[in-house]
């Protein structure tokens, strides 16, 4: 059996060298050439069972010569490398017909690995697989700020581009300001529903008792309403409808949506005809929904109907490498008050690439653009970033106190609920004293084991005169044991 051929075209000959070298060792023919003439006339011989292409040569885009080898050679199976490490690379390559697409630097194990997967993939009937145009559909990058050239981004853009053709259910997964939303809407404009609308709902921002009537419409004279009032699905039919944290989404509505997505139809708040639901949804959300269903407050048939193909998107740490493409694309699209195009200087990349930012690519955003308005320096500098984050440090530990008072009234709230979770309120007595002692107790005990017994001291902590806390203790019952922690 004679071996597979493979073309390889790339005008770089170190490349051409390595894949050269691996792809021999694997067992397999391999030609290579540095232009795209050369590649097409192997073509039009009949020669090679697998091409690999780069994007960039001399003579031709490789991009462009993709659907010509499809309408000459439909069963020759073609992967296309690219230093343009770019989500529209990706699409592009994809959807005018390319088996994969690979970036520079690649992995040679997962080449290797693409290649035998390639040559093994059935053959498709003549016209079943003809590459899909769809290029008027692609927005410029600025449009679609989704920058990264680490190889979880990457990821993420192959997914992307895979899901063109499909009007599969997507959930994405990712903390706060990791660019949710822009994947959705990455998904609806390059996909078959790019002319739809493409309608956004944070389903924590809609009060819990209107999320129905917002997702499903309302019929005339619902709830005392004067009109009819065109639900979310409705104003998305045709497109995309993006259910941005999902996991706040009441019982109630899950089980309304569970209905959708199995019956393919909704029924408007007070309405009684079935309405065709005509959308792709996808989800988002920052929860552990894993977490939440153990918990009983997301439905787990539910979630397995929303996560056909789950989508993590990475959190900033994970992919410093891309802080300094993302911080200079930010100062390129923030115009500054005095006109003066801002620069970043070598010193500030370290700065940003060592910080955690627990906001994430927001948080970024937010950063670059409070520099660019407050400071009139057109090169921002280490001491520069180092002087902003350290406010932010700031911020952060003035918020932890604010949480930690609010964390303080919930868990009392809850306690001082208990008394009243089975309805005998009126056998309950002197309930004011009760929970004021029950606060009362632990915090003075525990400012006591602080300052080793030492009365004064404590008292000085709590704000209370010395004979008044010695009361405190006596009628408490609290135990001081001097010079013990």
């Amino acid at each position: 059996m004679a071996l597979p051929t493979i073309l390889i075209a790339d005008d770089d000959r170190s490349i051409r060298t390595v894949l050269s070298q691996a792809l021999g060792r694997a067992g397999y023919q391999v030609r290579t050439t540095g232009s795209a003439a050369t590649l097409w006339q192997w073509i039009e011989d009949g020669e090679g069972d697998l091409v690999i292409t780069d994007v960039v040569m001399p003579d031709e885009n490789g991009l462009e010569l993709i659907p010509r080898i499809r309408r000459l050679r439909p069963d020759l199976r073609i992967l296309v490398m690219s230093a343009q490490s770019t989500l529209s690379t990706a699409v592009k390559a994809t959807q005018r017909g390319a088996f994969e697409y690979l970036p520079k630097p690649f992995d040679l194990t997962e080449l290797l690995e693409v290649v035998a997967r390639a040559l093994s993939a059935p053959v498709a009937q003549p016209g079943s697989h003809a590459p899909v145009q769809r290029d008027q559909a692609l927005r410029p990058e600025e449009r679609m700020p989704l920058i990264g050239r680490s190889v979880a981004m990457q990821d993420i853009y192959r997914i992307i581009a895979r899901l063109t053709t499909s009007d599969l259910t997507v959930m994405i997964h990712g903390e706060s300001g990791t660019g949710k939303e822009l994947v959705a809407r990455a998904l609806h404009e390059y996909g078959s529903r790019r002319t739809g609308p493409f309608v956004a709902v944070n389903m924590a921002a809609v009060p819990r008792d209107m999320i129905e009537a917002e997702l499903f419409g309302l019929e005339h004279g619902s709830y005392g309403s004067g009109g009819r009032y065109p639900g979310r699905f409705e104003q998305a039919a045709g497109g995309t409808l993006f259910l941005d944290e999902i996991g706040d989404m009441p019982p109630e509505t899950q089980t309304r949506l569970l209905r959708v997505l199995q019956d393919g139809e909704y029924v408007t708040v007070g309405g009684r005809q079935p309405i065709r639901a005509d959308v792709r949804i996808i989800a988002a959300t920052q929860r552990d929904l894993h977490q939440a269903i153990r918990a009983g407050t997301f439905r787990e048939d539910l979630f397995y109907r929303l996560n056909v193909v789950p989508v993590r998107l990475p959190p900033l740490r994970e992919r410093s490498e891309d802080i300094p493409l993302l911080a200079r694309h930010f100062l390129e699209m923030c115009v500054s008050p005095d006109g003066v195009q801002r620069v970043l200087a070598e010193d500030a990349v370290p700065r940003l690439q060592a910080w955690r930012w627990p906001g994430n690519v927001r948080e970024l955003e937010n950063l670059i653009r409070r520099i660019v308005v407050l400071h009139p320096q057109q090169t921002i500098t280490g001491s520069l970033i180092d002087q902003e984050l350290a406010e932010t440090v700031q911020e952060d530990v003035r918020a932890k106190d604010e949480g930690k008072a609010e964390a303080l009234v919930d868990a009392v709230t809850r306690h001082i609920r208990r008394y009243f979770a089975d309805g005998q309120q009126d056998s309950i007595q002197d309930l004011y004293d009760r929970v004021i002692a029950e606060v009362e107790r632990p915090l003075i005990r525990m400012t006591l084991a602080a300052t080793r017994g030492n009365q004064i001291r404590a008292s000085a902590i709590l704000g209370l005169n010395r004979n008044t806390l010695r009361k405190k203790i006596r009628d408490l019952d609290i135990p001081v044991v001097r010079g013990v922690c």
